[in-house]
């Protein structure tokens, strides 16, 4: 049986938040999706010497996992389980995890989570203090800080949960693969609900590394731009609380329909020249929600800015959906956050169906006319209100870790009639 045939239930975001360089919350990226902002700054961080703009989160250091009430936190201090705490504490998510607790028991709830990088601040941090020989200072930590199981290990007993918990380190797929995770694991009857999203942090290693690749940009990105010069690096944390669709469902409620996931292996950090891999994701996730193309009415690209990334999707969005379906970046919004984009556009999603309005696209100017406009993507570089009912976002990691994702409100799903059998398209 082809597996995206399966019966997988509709997962409900039963609650969600998210923090980056637009600010601590969903209020704050809800603006900036209105008003078309922008978090990216010329680079500061830390020693980092590169013309390039960055999507630096305010605050971070200010956080001090001791206050925290769970014993045993102190080992994981490091740049990006601050990150990820400072985000837990948005929008009520902590407590509404609480409640999960309550309604299902702490093993009954699963923990999935993807990062790219890690804490491996911190390890950089830990090279400048070494002593005369050359050893590692006493209070540096790597299990909780620069390995990447650290995250799931950090939220699991900050949030007291007990349930399966592990890390996806797929690139910049990463966060958007721990809702395929989470769907499945749901459905096999092993937990009830999941905390799933994503941190990356800012890091020496990323910005120096994807500068030796000459992917950064000298000014802020321009996804799908005919002057597009490259990516701006940014870091944030984004929590979605995933449970059965079951019960009586609000007309706003947000449901995650489908998730398609390919890897095409084309080549290490380049993606396939016709995206041929994100064309089987896009492809898997409209099957498993039931829907076809032209059902979806805004899609969330990955749209990194650089050259070959936007001309690949371009191609691969063309030959799944034509010309007509609105679609655009957010990345000149947050920067590219790397393990923690697919989470952070999850939530972009959301609040584009909750609020009836597709994101602004800051930062692009002018389009290439290879790729949008008149005989290509139907690109939207402004904010436009619209009656959204089925959004999909692309996440598309290096060595073809492709995921596509499928999120619908649950009055368009009623007026849809979703629901027949698994894997028939609907009108």
């Amino acid at each position: 049986m082809d597996p995206v045939a399966l019966a997988l239930p509709p997962l409900r975001l039963a609650h969600a938040t998210a923090t980056s360089c637009l600010g601590a919350g969903l209020a704050a990226h809800a603006a900036a999706a209105r008003e078309g902002g922008s978090g990216l700054k010329p680079c500061d961080f830390d020693i980092v010497d590169l013309p390039t703009w960055i999507g630096e989160v305010q605050g971070v250091d200010d956080v001090d996992l001791d206050e925290l009430p769970a014993p045993g936190l102190r080992e994981f201090d490091c740049r990006n389980n601050r990150l990820a705490e400072l985000s837990l504490r948005q929008d009520g998510f902590a407590q509404a995890v609480e409640q999960a607790v309550a309604r299902h028991g702490a093993a009954r709830v699963g923990v999935f989570v993807g990062t790219s990088t890690s804490g491996i601040l911190q390890t950089e941090l830990a090279y400048r203090r070494r002593d005369e020989r050359g050893a590692l200072p006493a209070d540096f930590h790597y299990t909780g800080t620069q390995s990447n199981a650290s995250l799931a290990d950090f939220v699991a007993r900050r949030l007291g949960l007990q349930g399966p918990s592990f890390v996806i380190s797929s690139a910049c797929s990463s966060s958007a693969k721990v809702f395929a995770t989470a769907q499945r694991m749901i459905a096999a009857g092993l937990v009830d609900c999941a905390v799933v999203g994503g941190v990356d942090s800012l890091c020496l290693t990323t910005l120096y590394g994807f500068h030796a690749l000459e992917l950064l940009s000298r000014e802020p990105c321009r996804p799908f731009d005919a002057a597009r010069k490259g990516l701006s690096l940014g870091e944030a944390g984004a929590f979605v609380l995933l449970e059965r669709a079951c019960g009586q469902l609000r007309d706003e409620d947000v449901l995650l329909l489908g998730c398609g996931e390919s890897s095409d292996a084309y080549h290490m950090s380049s993606p396939h020249p016709e995206g041929l891999g994100a064309s089987l994701a896009m492809r898997q996730a409209l099957q498993q929600a039931g829907l076809r193309a032209e059902g979806i009415d805004y899609i969330n690209l990955h749209g990194t800015a650089t050259p070959s990334n936007d001309a690949a999707e371009s191609r691969a969005v063309g030959a799944v959906f034509g010309h007509t379906t609105p679609c655009n970046s957010t990345k000149g919004a947050t920067g590219h956050t790397l393990g923690a984009a697919g989470g952070l556009e999850a939530v972009l999603s959301l609040l584009a169906l909750r609020d009836g309005l597709i994101p602004a696209s800051p930062g692009t100017r002018e389009l290439d006319p290879a790729l949008a406009g008149p005989g290509g993507l139907r690109y939207q570089r402004d904010c436009a209100h619209a009656q959204l009912g089925f959004v999909m976002s692309n996440s598309f990691g290096f060595g073809g870790t492709n995921c596509s994702l499928v999120f619908g409100r649950a009055d368009a799903c009623k007026a849809r009639g979703h629901g027949g059998p698994p894997g028939e398209p609907r009108r």
